[in-house]
């Protein structure tokens, strides 16, 4: 499909080196390629009875790609070949040596000996088969061609041919020259380079209209379902723009380009290749002769339709506005009540950018059941349950609303639509702090085998859904110390997903909120803030948050008050409450180590009271950690121990590593402080059990590598065996806290002022 020199290749539509706008019109011609390819076919009904079973089932296998596929050298038709059955291999090369070599005469003799496949009772091939129709067109195709067409053509064989025997000629000097080692780490790389796939397309010419349209299918699956093998954006263009030389009304390849500029985020290639796309539908008449009268009206409404679409993607919403109410209009003016739904979704999309309106949804949803859209409906569920879930809606109806999206799916075999609820189903369970049901519903979307068929070779898998799984898994991996297990799902996603890719972001953003937390565990705040800003492009929220939170680990309290109050502002108009609960314990958090301690409840009042508003049960059991510390603080320990045994159990069994060793270690405090009052008995026995609490902490911290509050706990730990009369287990305790005392900054407040 590159550019190649026209007189290589003949065109029965080309004259005098232009190519005509219909050059579609024919479906093949010959090529010295599809030469090679009846010499191939020949060979196999000579060889007959002599292929075993397995080579004839991997040839057969091997010739639907090579027919429909474009153009390829000839060495890499015969290695394919080869791997195949090598013999058959060394046939067909001399075969076509004889012919290349020989006379203009051999050239004729072997079409009119192809002809004689057709004939006898019992002939070698049907004329209704996938074979015999491709011999038939190259017969009739070849018959059809002057004497200087047919000379042309022969010409174009031989130097295929000497092509091929100067490359192997090239190869056999460097053999000599390269020792065997080296031999075969350049054929393995041969083998696993990628752009030796573009190569073998690129290197075709003027592709017939079947093999343009198995190109353009195969690419836009590719760009649907496996992003990572279809070709770069820059040489998909490049292939592209070369098939519209030779037609530029070919529409299917206007929205593949529209497609690949959306990839690399380019607003003026994708409005254009979308415009010339419907263009050239209305030109070429393609939906008037499906549709009647209405293909030109209704090409025109859905143009309206995907420009809205567009604009809405890269984020002009006035635009998208305006080409929204130019297709409803003419979707109404012809009744089009399957475009006019499609327009509500979208309608409802827009104007949740500004405000939150179920009433739009709900109707959409109702609407396309009626009208029999099953992919409409679901996805208007699938966005009911996600506003519902910012809402604050009950867990176990938003699951009931998703088991009945669920029926809808199963029943008509939308295999995306059922990734996109299982995805959907983790991001709930994890909004509302459930890490474990999150868990189990990544898996269950990992293990799924997928209801579409797909090519051999092709990964169903690289789908936004998937990412967005990952990413959750990669994150509870981080959560629970196991940075290993993290590190490799992110590297599974960096090479299912490459930079370039559409959904690359996700990925990205999760690895440095990872990296951040792992800094800010090991006190490197520098490092930490070196990330804020990569997660800011990412994220413009989550980057001003961990920005006050570096902030507030280096005691720079003033600055990192004004940005959360500022960041608070902004979310609650935004309604983001989530973040808005973490602003606000992050203000406590500021209020406590300024000894500012009646401050901080209310503020903890109010993010408890939202968190249980919105059912936020793990942000609830924090907020609660939080109060009891409070409590703590103010002198009212038991009171404290009383609040901890009904939040701790969530924390416990949903909660990250570094979490569950907080909610230890302020048990212990807790302990400590009621033991005071206590009959030394109790009291001894009291400091015994938070001996215990702290050794579990310790474990917890150890395992996120967590020094600052593993400091903390060797200096309480010591400071309690001293009061026990423990000397060895003291002394052991001040050793190890010495250590990280002198490899770690100090505080500068009271240890007694930190709740984390």
């Amino acid at each position: 499909m590159a550019s190649v020199h026209e007189s290589l290749y003949f065109n029965p539509m080309m004259t005098n080196g232009v190519v005509h706008a219909n050059v579609f019109g024919i479906k093949d011609w010959v090529t010295p390629y599809k030469m090679a390819l009846m010499v191939l076919l020949s060979e196999l009904g000579r060889a007959g009875a002599q292929l075993g079973l397995l080579e004839r089932r991997r040839l057969n296998r091997l010739l639907l790609p090579l027919l429909q596929g474009p153009d390829m050298p000839l060495s890499r038709l015969r290695k394919a070949i080869e791997e195949s059955c090598p013999q058959l291999a060394s046939s067909v090369h001399i075969r076509l040596k004889l012919m290349a070599e020989g006379e203009l005469k051999d050239m004729e003799q072997f079409f009119d000996d192809l002809s004689d496949s057709f004939t006898g009772t019992e002939p070698e091939v049907h004329k209704t088969s996938v074979v015999g129709l491709f011999l038939r067109h190259m017969i009739l195709a070849y018959n059809k061609l002057s004497f200087s067409q047919v000379y042309k053509l022969y010409t174009a064989l031989q130097q295929y041919f000497q092509n091929d025997e100067k490359k192997n000629g090239i190869e056999e000097s460097d053999m000599e020259l390269t020792n065997t080692e080296e031999l075969e780490g350049k054929m393995e790389k041969e083998e696993l380079d990628v752009p030796l796939r573009e190569e073998e397309i690129s290197c075709s010419g003027p592709l017939s209209q079947k093999q343009a349209e198995y190109f353009l299918s195969q690419q836009a699956s590719l760009l649907k379902n496996d992003e990572t093998k279809a070709l770069t954006p820059a040489s998909l263009q490049k292939e592209l723009n070369n098939l519209l030389k030779f037609n530029p009304d070919f529409a299917e390849a206007h929205y593949l380009s529209y497609l690949n500029s959306l990839r690399v985020q380019d607003v003026f290639s994708s409005t254009h290749s979308l415009l010339h796309y419907f263009d050239r539908l209305i030109l070429t008449g393609a939906e008037s002769k499906s549709n009647g009268d209405e293909g030109y009206g209704r090409s025109l409404r859905y143009a309206a339709l995907n420009l809205a679409a567009l604009h809405c993607r890269f984020g002009h919403y006035q635009q998208a506005e305006l080409a929204l109410q130019e297709a409803i209009r003419i979707a109404q003016e012809s009744n089009d009540h399957v475009c006019l739904q499609h327009c509500l979704s979208w309608l409802y999309i827009l104007e949740q950018k500004i405000f939150d309106s179920c009433v739009l949804l709900e109707h959409s949803v109702n609407k396309s059941l009626h009208f029999g859209l099953p992919y409409l409906a679901s996805l208007g569920i699938q966005s009911l349950v996600q506003q519902r879930a910012f809402a604050g809606k009950a867990a176990n109806k938003l699951m009931d609303a998703l088991k009945d999206s669920d029926l809808l799916h199963w029943k008509h075999s939308l295999s995306e639509l059922i990734d996109i609820s299982i995805a959907q189903k983790t991001a709930i369970w994890r909004l509302y702090g459930r890490s474990t049901m999150a868990l189990q519903q990544a898996q269950t979307l990992l293990s799924m085998n997928s209801l579409e068929a797909v090519n051999v070779g092709v990964q169903q898998n690289n789908t936004e859904s998937f990412a967005v799984v990952l990413c959750h898994l990669a994150e509870l991996h981080a959560e629970q110390g196991y940075f290993a297990a993290a590190s490799e799902i992110l590297k599974h996603l960096k090479e299912r997903f490459p930079p370039n890719s559409q959904h690359a972001q996700l990925w990205m953003l999760f690895d440095q909120k990872i990296q951040f937390e792992r800094a800010m565990n090991d006190g490197r705040y520098h490092v930490a803030d070196s990330l804020v800003a990569g997660i800011t492009a990412l994220n413009s929220i989550e980057g001003v948050y961990r920005k006050a939170i570096v902030l507030k680990a280096q005691n720079q309290m003033s600055e990192a008050h004004k940005l959360l109050q500022k960041l608070l502002i902004h979310c609650q108009k935004i309604k983001n409450t989530e973040m808005v609960i973490s602003v606000l314990l992050s203000i406590a958090e500021l209020y406590w180590r300024s000894s500012c301690h009646t401050i901080a409840l209310p503020v903890l009042l109010q993010a408890l009271a939202l968190s249980r508003e919105y059912s936020l049960q793990y942000l609830a059991s924090e907020t609660v950690l939080n109060l009891a510390f409070s409590q703590l603080i103010l002198g009212i320990p038991e009171q404290a121990l009383n609040i901890l045994h009904m939040a701790i159990e969530p924390v416990l069994a949903h909660g990250a590593v570094l979490d569950k060793g907080c909610a230890m270690f302020l048990v212990a405090k807790c302990q400590v402080a009621s033991a005071a009052s206590y009959t030394p008995q109790k009291k001894a026995e009291a400091l015994e059990s938070a001996i215990l609490n702290l050794n579990e902490a310790k474990a917890y911290f150890a395992k996120v590598d967590c020094k600052e509050q593993l400091r903390d706990v060797l200096y309480f730990q010591a400071r309690l065996f001293h009061t026990l009369g423990k000397t060895q287990e003291r002394n052991k305790c001040a050793m190890l806290f010495r250590q990280l005392h002198q490899e770690l900054p100090a505080h500068g407040v009271p240890l007694i002022n930190a709740f984390k």
